[in-house]
């Protein structure tokens, strides 16, 4: 009885010492579910970010000066432009570290035409590498501007080209494989226009820098002086920055002498996605996409850019009034996660326009703007398959010696481009404009049925494109084709294609990681 006893009161001893255990154990999940908890509030609830109503626009927009340039005795247009570090005052008495294009921010804005042979004279007096990649340009492979074509600190190089498309608003910017978020978010970025007769005859706002404004939309973010390039928690889209600025300008105002004012937006943002509207909801009309005008002007009070991505759209202002570029937050049926930590909550007061008491008065836009010759995709030699996600294109990472794909010079091909991968991408091809032939099976949106070099891809959308390879064919220079998120880019989400002649079999490939350094 006596033992009996004794091991009941100790077995009830045990049991009270395990429950204790359980309900300390149970108290600390419950406690560090809870830190969780409120941890993960704090970061959903701080990563919105919004400007709107808190902007004072007390800056006036600067514009990019046209790039001077000389013209050969055999017709070349020759501009010179040099890469170089500097400092730039983006407030008063505020000195920031900068990079641009013969200046310390940003560059000039490069104009040529239709039929003009160009030459661009580059010259890099940065403490490393770059490159400079004409974003939209069709031209050879050689000049094309991209990984394969560095230019060393201290040296030059100086591509040649003839202008063989549309007016249209293209730009300009390094591509040094590794390393091209860094050099573009310290301001090397500029517009390339070009014109033509067709664009020319037209009643379109065209005076530059009155009623045809550049608007390069950026977003950054100040550690003190310096611009601050980190990524910050969750955001697996690279970096995006708590406030923007145009043209180089924090809070910028901008005064319209005209009824109509026609903006060149261009999203130099290196992964945040705009969707363009005005504070008052008032309807615009986009008149271009990426590659040049559409077929008729199209009537919205919104517009989608992805990095990369260019629209031009005209506005109607009335005499004295005031109104607010505004970037809405993101309608692209993103998940929870990527919704908040992606930036698609965020929403950004950008640029306010101011009328002038007279206005002076403006021809009504044209019902047609210019005939498509964008491939259809009827006569498609072949179609490629191409998966995006961050660990790869197709499932491989960008290798500077291997071509991932060859196509055949006057050749149409249908490209399917498909995101599963649970975050948002875009695809941009270099040389080519093509068209959208649908997106998850259905019609594109007019915003997209114009030419288009770069198109935004929401995880669980498939797009399918329409492309046509035009030359010259070049075996051993590949262009590029890759996320242009800057950072999935520089993780290694590109790919490279070489164009051939008809009839050449496909030959090794012959690319060394440092080929195309140029240094004169």
């Amino acid at each position: 009885m006596w033992r009996n006893g004794k091991n009941g009161t100790g077995g009830k001893r045990r049991m009270s010492a395990w429950k204790r255990a359980l309900l300390i154990l149970g108290s600390l999940v419950a406690t560090f579910a809870l830190v969780i908890a409120v941890l993960f509030t704090w970061l959903y609830t701080g990563a919105k970010v919004s400007t709107v109503g808190a902007v004072d626009f007390h800056n006036a927009l600067a514009v990019p000066p046209l790039a001077q340039s000389t013209v050969e005795a055999d017709g070349t247009r020759v501009f010179d432009l040099r890469m170089q570090t500097g400092e730039t005052e983006f407030t008063p008495g505020t000195k920031t570290p900068t990079w641009g294009f013969n200046g310390s921010h940003l560059g000039p804005t490069l104009r040529a035409a239709k039929g003009e042979k160009v030459r661009v004279k580059v010259a890099n007096a940065l403490p490393e590498a770059s490159s400079v990649h004409w974003h939209g340009m069709h031209l050879p492979a050689a000049m094309d501007g991209g990984p394969h074509q560095m230019v060393p600190a201290g040296g030059s190089w100086a591509p040649e080209w003839t202008v063989e498309q549309p007016a249209s608003t293209l730009w300009y910017h390094p591509h040094p494989h590794g390393a091209t978020e860094s050099h573009v978010q310290r301001g090397l970025a500029g517009l390339f226009l070009l014109d033509d007769p067709q664009s020319a005859a037209l009643p379109l706002p065209k005076t530059y820098g009155v009623d045809d404004i550049p608007v390069i939309v950026q977003d950054v973010s100040f550690d003190g002086a310096k611009f601050d390039h980190g990524h910050k928690l969750m955001r697996n889209v690279g970096f995006l920055g708590d406030r923007t600025m145009v043209n180089g300008t924090l809070d910028p105002y901008v005064t319209v002498q005209d009824e109509l004012v026609r903006l060149r937006l261009l999203n130099a943002s290196t992964a945040r996605v705009y969707t363009f509207g005005f504070d008052d909801g008032r309807e615009f009309r986009q008149i271009a996409s990426d590659g040049g005008l559409l077929e008729a002007p199209h009537t919205t009070d919104r517009l989608r850019l992805s990095p990369g991505e260019r629209a031009e759209i005209v506005v109607r202002i009335r005499p004295g009034e005031r109104t607010v570029l505004r970037s809405h937050p993101l309608d692209a049926s993103l998940d929870f996660w990527n919704q908040r930590f992606g930036g698609g909550d965020d929403s950004f007061d950008v640029m306010q326009l101011r009328g002038a008491p007279t206005l002076r008065p403006s021809a009504e836009l044209p019902q047609t703007l210019a005939a498509s010759t964008l491939p259809t995709g009827e006569d498609s030699v072949r179609g490629r398959f191409f998966e995006l996600k961050m660990s790869g294109i197709n499932g491989r990472k960008m290798d500077m010696s291997r071509v991932d794909e060859t196509v055949t010079r006057g050749t149409t091909e249908t490209w399917t481009l498909r995101n599963n991968d649970g975050m948002p991408h875009n695809f941009h091809v270099h040389d080519v404009q093509f068209r959208v032939l649908d997106i998850n099976g259905a019609a594109p949106p007019p915003p997209l049925r114009g030419p288009k070099d770069t198109v935004f891809i929401p995880s669980g959308t498939t797009v399918r494109i329409a492309l046509r390879f035009e030359g010259p064919a070049d075996p051993n220079t590949p262009y590029m084709y890759h996320c242009h998120l800057l950072y999935h880019e520089d993780e290694g989400m590109m790919g490279q294609f070489t164009v051939l002649d008809p009839g050449r079999p496909t030959p090794a490939p012959n690319l060394p990681p440092t080929s195309g350094t140029h240094q004169h």
